[in-house]
């Protein structure tokens, strides 16, 4: 009895292990995945694939809330010149990415992101509705509820340069991981309202260095964009930043190495 006690403990032991070590070890994230190599389009099915393959820590991508409550994956509010926000799922289906695919839902996004060999994290970029607050809060909610329809809560942390759609998600999913894209709040804002990081651009953090140690003090996540010099990712490496958002993963994950 005592064995068959031992050997569960030892398999609960090994379980949680993997789990906690079951993504990338290192600093980069994705830009609209990784595209700007192989030219791929961005934010598709093939640069989330790609990102994979290089083992970056994250992939970041964008979403939007279609006309008839389907989320999109794209980066500006329209694809080839249809308006996402006013049209329908199936009125985007009109156009097509340059290499065949059509616009992914985020539950096809997802739903590849998570194949059993992928250690990369699916970073949600909830963009802000053109149309009202309330839409925002309703991609916040839709967004929460597929995740957690999916069992993807690990895999997901969410960004926003909306603060109320993150306070949303956190509202829905108290575990959730958010982080603020818009660079006006401070690390003790953030902490206090229960945000796991800062996710601000270079500027931001050149300007106010004194932020990264201060929010490393309260223990959040420090991540920058969009660094794509190779000047201004040494330069957030010798911050000690944790994260970096480029729409170079490659070159960044080399000079990585060739620092070890």
């Amino acid at each position: 009895m005592k064995k068959k006690i031992f050997y569960l403990g030892l398999l609960v032991l090994l379980t949680s292990s993997c789990t906690v070590n079951r993504f990338n070890k290192n600093m980069v994230i994705a830009h609209r995945g990784a595209w700007k190599q192989e030219n791929l389009p961005q934010n598709s099915i093939a640069s989330l694939n790609r990102a994979i393959e290089l083992k970056a820590f994250g992939t970041e991508f964008d979403v939007h809330l279609t006309k008839d409550d389907i989320m999109v994956v794209n980066h500006d509010h329209d694809f080839f010149e249809i308006p996402i926000e006013q049209s329908t799922y199936s009125e985007l289906l009109q156009k097509k990415h340059p290499n065949g695919e059509a616009i992914p839902t985020l539950k096809e996004y997802l739903e590849n992101g998570m194949v059993s060999h992928s250690k990369t994290k699916l970073i949600i970029e909830l963009k802000p509705s053109q149309i009202s607050e309330s839409r925002s809060l309703d991609l916040a909610t839709a967004a929460v509820q597929l995740v957690k329809e999916l069992k993807a809560q690990k895999w997901v942390e969410y960004i926003s340069f909306s603060y109320v759609a993150m306070q949303k998600v956190l509202e829905l999913d108290s575990k959730a991981k958010v982080h603020y894209l818009g660079g006006s709040v401070e690390p003790s804002k953030a902490k206090q309202d229960g945000f796991a990081g800062l996710d601000y651009n270079a500027g931001v953090f050149k300007n106010k260095p004194e932020w990264i140690k201060e929010a490393h003090r309260l223990g959040l996540v420090v991540n920058v964009w969009t660094v794509n010099s190779e000047e201004d990712m040494e330069h957030f490496i010798n911050e000690k930043v944790d994260y970096i958002t480029t729409d170079e993963p490659a070159a960044l994950l080399n000079l990585i190495h060739e620092k070890k």
